[in-house]
């Protein structure tokens, strides 16, 4: 046998016995692939990080949930930064946002989506965990890594966001939530709550925008999550619904995340502007449905190195996160739940 023949056999073999990678999604629903290389495997003081490669490529772990792979972190971080960076361009007639607040973010990806601004003058990101911030700087520099830590533009705050949020008398542009899922006993679900977007408001300029991650969003969503609100472990529904108690204008939107099993949902929610002439309901409705080459004008205008240097986001793209399916607008027309301190939902 030829050691081309024997190196084959091999991988052939090797290939039936791999290490698997599995995540559980939803009740019931289990993902799994093969596991590549562990680059990582650490615990700080409030989770366990790994880096794994699997048929996702590197991807980020926490606690066994994927965070971000880089197959497709560009679509997670694009969709949950450009629109609502767009929209205050939009909002105010032309200003651009100079003020950014990140809750979250270790990844260090959001911030290098928000740094392509360029009238972006300051980035706060509040993060509670140094330990995810310094393996990502290590093992994923595609994500930003050290050249977004040495913008001068960027400041980190190793931190509580909910704690700092509360006592910060800063006023920001644009307020981006890239915090852990609401699940039971993890940090985040604060970040959530009716009260802290109460606060959240007051802390945005006039025409400020403040969206968040929020959870699976299933353009036909998955059996468990419709008609028993007391089994439903998705939470796109109910983040939308708070922020609706809180905000004039909200736009809930999704877009496709492969690694995380499916479609992705972010709530985008902002003041109404005093015109006299659009209710806030149409004002909402006027971002979602805005002409594609007017979302692809502001990329110009707005992004350094313009559309060329975006993996998924224009105009196109802009239409199809917003034009939710049939499925989804029932299922949000019909879940009444709101997150609060004392009644907080969980996610899977």
């Amino acid at each position: 046998m030829s050691d081309n023949n024997e190196n084959a056999v091999l991988a052939t073999q090797r290939d039936k016995t791999a290490f698997i990678f599995r995540e559980s999604c939803a009740p019931g629903l289990t993902i799994e692939m093969n596991l590549h290389k562990i680059l990582e495997s650490t615990q700080s003081e409030f989770q366990e990080i790994s880096v794994i490669e699997t048929y996702f490529g590197k991807t980020l772990v926490t606690d066994g949930k994927t965070q971000s792979a880089q197959f497709d972190e560009f679509s997670y971080h694009e969709s949950l930064v450009h629109p609502s960076m767009l929209n205050y361009f939009h909002q105010s007639g032309g200003g651009q946002a100079r003020k950014v607040l990140i809750g979250g973010g270790g990844e260090l990806a959001t911030a290098r989506e928000v740094l392509r601004h360029t009238s972006v003058e300051k980035v706060v990101m509040v993060d509670l965990d140094k330990v995810v911030i310094d393996v990502c700087v290590k093992h994923l520099p595609e994500w930003g890594g050290e050249t977004v830590m040495n913008d001068p533009r960027f400041e980190l705050i190793v931190g509580d966001a909910y704690k700092y949020l509360l006592e910060t008398e800063e006023v920001f542009d644009v307020i981006i939530m890239d915090i852990s899922d609401p699940i039971e006993a993890g940090p985040g679900i604060m970040l959530y709550t009716k009260e802290l977007y109460e606060h959240a408001k007051t802390r945005l300029s006039p025409n400020g925008v403040f969206v968040t991650q929020a959870g699976t969003a299933d353009a036909v969503p998955s059996p468990h999550s419709v008609n028993n609100q007391q089994q439903d472990t998705t939470c796109f529904a109910p983040i939308r619904n708070t922020l609706a108690e809180v905000f004039e204008c909200v736009c809930p939107y999704t877009t496709g995340i492969p690694s995380f099993g499916g479609d992705w949902g972010f709530v985008m929610a902002f003041k109404a502007t005093d015109d006299g002439k659009v209710n806030a309901s149409e004002q909402a409705e006027r971002w979602s449905t805005i002409q594609p080459e007017r979302i692809d004008q502001l990329i110009e205008e707005t992004i350094k190195g313009g559309e060329s240097s975006l993996g998924l986001y224009d105009g196109i793209t802009h239409h199809r996160m917003f034009a939710l399916t049939k499925a989804v607008r029932k299922q949000l027309a019909s879940d009444k739940r709101i997150m609060t301190k004392d009644n907080p939902v969980f996610m899977y």
